[in-house]
């Protein structure tokens, strides 16, 4: 809790900042902010913290949660300085950002269903004045407002979800509803059942699981790279942490009521981003069609339901989400060298600039679960345990589509080793060289040390 009253702080800080005219140095503040929050919160692992009348309640779900959120946003902020430049739009721009993180925070560790959709507009209204962000650009500005009305839009079934299960348990806490449901199943109204699809369909648009996906290409690829960034990592982590806390938890005793819409989404979302993918020939729509098809095995870690579940999804989020933050850094790289995240603009890479050539590679592999890659291991852990659960069916298809994905990731290595190179050499920035040495690292030492991340982030 006190991680994320800093965080509050960050964005109050923010606002001073824009009244006072302060701004130097302000990104450099809420990353130290940032870091001191995150050291806050891995201090209260295996602890069990309730705030607001049990209205969050920080156990070691929400502090892992919360932990990987802070420790990916501190990377994003790295990532994203030059995003921050124009001052202007400076302190706007950071305090959107704090905020998000914070609704973040507030999304994994949620008790009462009210806090989950304050979390939930907290980052989500953030994130609709982001998207539109570079308001000189026509995409940026549709980006928005296509956000805005498709997430309004899923807002409202979230909402009439949570009324319906109010008015069948008389309560918006997560323990009394899953304590009434398993006492009186065989006296349920029929409505909660209704109040139940209603809200995982809310959900499912929040981390745009298919085929409430439509938003996400055009909103990813219309929206300023960095903001793409943030949406593709710290919002997924945010939005599968609460879809997880609430259907593993609070609705489970009813899974049966669920569970096949559960499997049809998670089909539909391992096959259609990534069959949708292979035609994409701007870079940063083929990584946004990649986002929504990661969704897909993770949701296939969550049919095949488990006492090892929890880590499963954590381990794959860490490994998806260093990728991503990497993948996003080099394409933004590429794009302010080029002044295009078209697949042209990756002609010749490996000439006018082997090192980009080597991380993007190196990422892209991980992506596409090549060993001894985190991205192989962590689809492993995934097929693994769908396996064992008996759903060999998921996992041909999950198979079948993550050598889909194959094809589409060595879409951009044809592009960086057998075209012709347009342009002059891309000079990288020291700090940007930096981050990427640290990302692609880290992506090694996960794939390399599964078992080690595991131990480390064991949820209980």
């Amino acid at each position: 809790m006190n991680a994320l009253l800093v965080i509050l702080g960050l964005g109050f800080v923010s606002l001073l900042a824009e009244i006072i005219n302060v701004k130097k140095g302000l990104t450099a503040f809420i990353t130290l902010g940032l870091i001191a929050a995150g050291v806050m919160i891995i201090m209260d692992w295996d602890t069990s913290l309730h705030y607001y009348s049990d209205m969050l309640i920080f156990n070691n779900f929400a502090i892992a949660f919360s932990a990987l959120i802070t420790i990916i946003s501190i990377f994003w902020f790295w990532m994203a300085k030059d995003f921050f430049k124009a001052q202007e739009h400076q302190t706007d721009r950071s305090i959107l950002v704090v905020f998000a993180i914070a609704g973040g925070i507030i999304m994994v560790s949620f008790s009462n269903m009210a806090m989950l959709f304050l979390g939930i507009e907290i980052l989500s209204i953030s994130l609709y004045v982001l998207a539109g962000s570079s308001k000189d650009k026509l995409s940026s500005n549709e980006a928005a407002l296509k956000y805005f009305i498709m997430g309004s839009f899923a807002t409202g079934f979230l909402l009439m979800g949570i009324a319906l299960v109010y008015g069948a348990t008389g309560s918006f806490n997560i323990i009394a509803i899953s304590e009434h449901i398993s006492a009186n199943t065989a006296t349920l109204p029929g409505f909660l059942y209704g109040g139940i699809v209603l809200i995982l369909i809310g959900i499912a648009f929040k981390i745009s699981a298919v085929p409430f996906h439509f938003w996400a290409p055009d909103v990813y690829s219309g929206a300023p790279t960095t903001i793409t960034a943030f949406m593709s990592t710290v919002v997924k982590i945010a939005a599968i942490g609460a879809f997880y806390r609430l259907f593993s938890f609070c609705f489970l005793p009813v899974q049966s009521s669920w569970l096949v819409i559960l499997q049809v989404i998670t089909v539909l979302t391992l096959i259609v981003p990534n069959v949708t993918a292979v035609y994409q020939v701007n870079v940063k729509r083929i990584l946004a069609y990649s986002s929504v098809g990661h969704v897909g095995y993770i949701l296939l870690a969550f049919v095949s339901n488990s006492a090892t579940s929890e880590g499963t999804i954590f381990y794959y989020l860490v490994s998806y989400s260093i990728t991503s933050i990497a993948a996003f850094t080099v394409l933004s790289i590429v794009e302010v060298s080029t002044g295009s995240t078209s697949l042209e603009s990756f002609n010749g890479l490996y000439k006018r600039s082997p090192f980009l050539t080597t991380v993007m590679t190196i990422i892209m592999l991980s992506l596409a679960g090549i060993p001894p890659l985190a991205g192989f291991f962590a689809k492993y852990m995934v097929f693994n345990q769908a396996l064992d659960h008996g759903y060999v069916g998921l996992v041909i298809v999950a198979v079948v589509t993550s050598l889909i994905g194959v094809y589409y990731y060595f879409k951009i290595f044809g592009a960086m080793f057998f075209k012709e190179a347009e342009g002059n050499e891309i000079p990288v920035p020291f700090f940007s060289k930096l981050l990427l040495i640290i990302l692609t690292g880290l992506t090694l030492l996960a794939g390399i040390f599964p078992d080690l991340l595991i131990s480390l982030f064991e949820i209980r």
